[in-house]
């Protein structure tokens, strides 16, 4: 492997990709997903075996912007669900700022810690 890319985020993304489409196409009978999940695998190993790294990095970098956004929302998603165990979470009605507030504590006063607004929410 000396001198060739290897693996790489898309090269992974791809193989998980090749081996979903061939396990529907054993069970599904899809005209030509097997040859379209074979493409997929012939194109995983031509990235992780090629020696041009400048270009295969081009590609990673790229698939890893687009990929960047759902990423941020799902590990975003992952974090607010372990907050709200012990918290809730309002939005700040003026400026839209996440705002943490302890469970258990009845009606209260929220102040906003970036526009200072306050408003009232049962905790």
């Amino acid at each position: 492997m000396r001198g060739r890319h290897g693996m790489d985020p898309l090269s992974n993304f791809i193989f998980v990709i090749v081996f979903i489409i061939l396990i529907v196409s054993m069970f599904v009978p899809i005209p030509y997903l097997y040859i379209a999940g074979l493409v997929l695998l012939f194109i995983s190993y031509f990235r992780v075996f090629s020696r041009n790294s400048y270009k295969r990095n081009a590609e990673n970098e790229v698939f890893m912007r687009i990929i960047r956004k759902p990423r941020v929302w799902f590990n975003t998603q992952r974090r607010d669900a372990n907050i709200r165990k012990t918290h809730h979470l309002y939005k700040c009605p003026n400026c839209r700022q996440k705002i943490k507030v302890p469970k258990g504590k009845g009606r209260i006063m929220v102040r906003c810690p970036k526009c200072q607004t306050e408003f009232q929410k049962v905790s």
